[in-house]
């Protein structure tokens, strides 16, 4: 049995940590990792496309990989969050055998991907360099509906393990100066919580937009503001929008 490998406290410092090494691109040894997009297979690039039709091994977890699976022509490890470790350690022992490979992730790995792009990382440290081959994020599709031009909006992920106390305060400064465009985390900081967070802080009732499973047939769009968010709110368990949402709020 493959043994497991074990990961950063911090995986995204880790990805995060330096510059990719000088040659990697290109690097026929490298490993991708690859931005899928929303989901909707229109938004893979033709660059992520073909990092993943060449692979000989592709992983990611099983949500991912699903949208490819078409892509794939090599064998496909799919993962969850209880079994990373054994699974990453399976990769790790296929790329040392000599077999090309190319993790998936949903949108652009820069955008709220670099958790899982640092286990890659690490998972891989002294057999193979790791290139991101970048993708289309549901954020840029959100910000394109919104219309919320980037150089004017801070973009903000709370989909993330850990403190976001930080995240938190950054939508508030910016709030009244900037857009927003905010990733919730299921299902405990979802818009409307957010909301309220924001109207706390003396925010002015901002228009606002929650985006749901942006690029597919089911794509919704609810048009509001922070205060009817906010009047929403029967707790913090309940939200009446799916775990697939963006949240924009206009200046």
């Amino acid at each position: 049995m493959t043994d497991e490998v074990s990961f950063p406290d911090e995986p995204a410092e880790y990805a995060a940590d330096a510059p990719e090494a000088e040659g990697a691109s290109g690097d026929a040894e490298s490993v991708y990792a690859v931005g899928i997009g929303p989901g909707n297979s229109e938004y893979l690039t033709r660059r992520g496309a073909r990092a993943i039709r060449e692979a000989d091994v592709v992983v990611g977890f099983e949500t991912v990989v699903e949208f490819v699976r078409e892509e794939i022509t090599g064998e496909a490890l799919t993962c969850g969050y209880r079994d990373e470790p054994e699974v990453l350690a399976t990769f790790r022992e296929r790329v040392t055998d000599g077999a090309s490979g190319t993790a998936v992730l949903m949108g652009d790995p820069n955008h709220s991907g670099y958790q899982f792009v640092g286990k890659v990382e690490s998972a891989l440290e002294g057999v193979a360099p790791v290139e991101v081959v970048p993708g289309i994020s549901s954020l840029q599709v959100a910000a394109s509906r919104a219309r919320t031009p980037m150089e004017e909006t801070t973009f903000v992920t709370l989909h993330k393990s850990g403190p976001i106390e930080a995240d938190l305060r950054r939508l508030e400064r910016d709030v009244r100066d900037r857009h927003l465009l905010v990733l919730p985390r299921p299902y405990d900081w979802m818009p409307e919580r957010i909301a309220a967070r924001l109207l706390e802080s003396g925010a002015p009732d901002c228009e606002a937009l929650v985006f749901e499973r942006l690029t597919h047939a089911e794509e919704s769009v609810t048009r509001t503001s922070l205060s009817a968010l906010s009047d929403d709110i029967d707790s913090k368990e309940e939200t009446a929008f799916s775990d697939l949402s963006v949240l924009a709020v206009r200046r």
